[in-house]
């Protein structure tokens, strides 16, 4: 419950930040369909939970109405929670050309770099080499998102490549038509 509460008042970011008609109302009628689902007693409870655990704060109004406000720690909050339904979209038809994602993040970032290394994985990448993998579709954005969220930009290069020596066993792999 407090996962759909927190992706709901970052979708309501999103909203304020949509700059298309088209966007903004596909986000609100998301938006609207998650809130209906949502039982209010369970609702109640899990909101008393996010403020006892500062992912939200409360403004009060001068019309004696009160606001939740996702704080910078529920954002990051809900954004790892994105990642769980993150995924890289198929084409219909492969460009011929592999994304590599090379990363060299020290061992005082264990964690982090642990982190990273399972949400790649999860997003179907391949792995080279401990620290290398690769994929056939377009995940610019994905990766991007990824290193933002865990702030290890200095450590992970990505390469746009034609052709790599394993490819036979990656378009296998892939089950990419040859």
């Amino acid at each position: 419950m407090q996962k759909k509460i927190l992706l709901l008042l970052l979708g309501g970011v999103v909203l304020g930040l949509s700059g298309s008609p088209r966007q903004y109302f596909k986000i609100l009628g998301a938006i609207k369909k998650e809130w209906k689902d949502i039982d209010e007693q369970k609702l109640r409870r899990s909101v008393r939970s996010l403020y006892r655990t500062k992912l939200v704060v409360e403004k009060y109004n001068k019309d004696g109405t009160v606001t939740m406000i996702l704080t910078n720690k529920g954002a990051k909050r809900a954004l790892i929670y994105d990642i769980e339904d993150m995924t890289i979209t198929r084409p219909k038809h492969w460009d011929g050309k592999w994304r590599v994602v090379l990363f060299d993040i020290p061992e005082k970032y264990k964690r982090v770099r642990d982190l990273f290394r399972i949400h790649i994985k999860s997003l179907g990448f391949y792995e080279l080499q401990k620290s290398v993998f690769v994929h056939p579709f377009d995940c610019t954005n994905e990766i991007e998102y990824l290193v933002e969220l865990h702030n290890i930009g200095k450590f992970v290069r990505f390469i746009l490549a034609d052709s790599i020596d394993t490819e036979i066993l990656l378009k296998r792999h892939f089950k990419l038509r040859t």
